[in-house]
């Protein structure tokens, strides 16, 4: 019998055409470590997906919006992870990092380049390759204005 499928809930928050990103800890236990990521992490055994991300936004920067919308899905070896996307109706100065290096809104333009400069380091770092792919595609997909 195949063991089930770990289920991740991440979350896609923009604000005035950029998005919010997580600096995740360099730490090599982790996947994607020191690189840009969203904010979310592992659904609890009998959580929803959804219920998931708002308490996971909740822990990771004191904040979670009302709706969220499921954007999509994406299987790999031993994951489901759920894509959902809000306004972040807050300014940036009112979220708390309480895991991670660093924080900041994204331009289209740095996700489209894949590195994002984090000003608390004061050095390049990359996208993560699944996250930057996931953006690129909620880019294209039109579903938000991003003027």
């Amino acid at each position: 019998m195949d063991a089930p499928l770990v289920r991740v809930a991440l979350a896609i928050l923009y604000q005035r055409g950029r998005f919010l990103m997580q600096l995740r800890d360099d730490l090599p236990t982790i996947h994607y470590p020191g690189i840009w990521g969203f904010f979310g992490g592992h659904a609890e055994q009998n959580e929803s997906p959804e219920c998931s991300v708002k308490r996971e936004l909740i822990e990771e920067i004191g904040y979670a919006p009302a709706q969220t919308k499921l954007f999509c899905e994406r299987e790999s070896v031993g994951y489901r992870r759920y894509y959902y996307y809000a306004e972040l109706a807050a300014p940036l100065s009112e979220l708390r990092l309480n895991e991670g290096q660093d924080m900041a809104l994204c331009s289209v333009a740095e996700v489209q380049s894949g590195q994002k400069y984090s000003e608390k380091l004061g050095e390049m770092r990359s996208l993560g390759g699944p996250h930057r792919q996931v953006l690129l595609d909620f880019i294209e997909s039109g579903l938000v204005s991003l003027n």
